[in-house]
């Protein structure tokens, strides 16, 4: 019934199997800093949402912090104001901690986008760290008391935690983010990209955690958006539409530079009607169920006109409207969105563009 089945699982398998070749990319070296993301839902490195407000984070969230290279000496000149805003005069039973941050060593300085969090290093009652002061654009001045700190620095996705120690003097600090940038496209083949259609990134880490998961780091990216993120390599899912249209690809973020990728997706959209007669008009109420050649079901919907994106193989599609139930083949292939007919009369299916 399936003539096309062996078709269809050599696709699955390039999926599958195949997934570090379906993307392409290009490491470019665009201006500095990397423009400002737009989505920051996820969880950002270090376990601290960038986009979070959170009074207190457990020890653990820290472990492995490090103060070398990532937390070095800067040369920026900084003399403490004797006076406060209010014209009072500063505290000088504490410390002055200024810092700064870079994407690379050798980049410039960033002037936006960061996002400061001052934790105390020991614990409350609850096993909790303190958060002690936030700050939030570029560069950044503390007043604390002497003492030992973590300082957690976040640029969108990207993230480090240093320790210091704070005395009743002047600290001058820069915090090397060894970070760059991703942007990802998809398309259904050179001349085919997917702009304005429902497509979706997720980018996950490497390792898998206790459960045999990869760990989300940033999901719900549209094309187009730039995400910053620690210099490493990620997984990368792309998915356009709700169903079975999705690519794999392990992409590299190169440290101080944009890395743009393409994902390249072999899919098309299709309008599901159930008709009287070929060309007649959609019936209404209708249950559909559209399955894989060994019975899967890959999505079902309802409605007289249920829009669905496949992947490219043969399908059996199912209509069910008033007790009846209605079958027909379908195969999708790569880039042609149509609508596809299932007639009652014959339970053939008819194909229009």
């Amino acid at each position: 019934m399936f003539g096309h089945m062996k078709s269809v699982y050599g696709f699955l398998a390039v999926v599958l199997m195949g997934w570090t070749t379906v993307a392409t990319a290009q490491t470019t070296t665009p201006p500095m800093p990397l423009p400002r993301p737009e989505h920051t839902e996820a969880t950002a490195g270090d376990g601290v949402s960038s986009g979070s407000d959170e009074a207190s984070q457990s020890i653990e969230d820290f472990v492995g912090a490090k103060s070398d290279p990532y937390f070095t000496d800067t040369l920026v000149p900084y003399a403490p104001p004797t006076h406060s805003a209010t014209g009072s005069d500063v505290n000088v039973e504490q410390g002055a901690l200024f810092l700064m941050a870079k994407l690379t060593s050798d980049s410039e300085p960033l002037d936006q986008g960061l996002v400061w969090r001052i934790y105390s290093e020991t614990t409350g009652d609850d096993g909790r760290l303190e958060l002690i002061a936030t700050a939030e654009g570029g560069n950044a001045e503390f007043r604390l008391n002497p003492g030992a700190y973590l300082i957690h620095t976040s640029y969108g996705f990207a993230s480090a935690t240093n320790r210091i120690v704070m005395r009743r003097d002047v600290e001058s600090k820069m915090v090397i983010l060894n970070a760059g940038g991703i942007k990802m496209e998809a398309a259904l083949g050179e001349n085919l990209p997917l702009e304005g259609r429902n497509v979706t990134f997720s980018i996950y880490g490497m390792e898998f955690n206790a459960r045999g998961e990869r760990n989300l780091i940033a999901g719900d990216i549209l094309p187009g958006q730039i995400i910053r993120l620690n210099a490493e390599t990620y997984h990368v899912i792309s998915r356009y539409g709700r169903a079975n249209a999705i690519i794999r690809a392990d992409i590299q973020v190169v440290a101080g530079k944009l890395t743009e990728a393409t994902m390249i997706h072999k899919a098309a959209d299709i309008t599901l009607k159930l008709v009287s007669s070929p060309g007649g008009e959609a019936i209404a109420n209708t249950s559909w169920s559209v399955l894989s050649p060994g019975g899967d079901v890959i999505v079902e919907a309802n409605g007289a006109f249920p829009d669905v994106v496949l992947a490219t193989g043969e399908y059996e599609v199912v209509a069910k409207n008033n007790g009846e139930i209605y079958t027909s083949l379908l195969n999708v292939e790569n880039g042609v969105d149509t609508e596809f007919e299932v007639v009652t009369a014959t339970s053939q299916a008819q194909v229009s563009n």
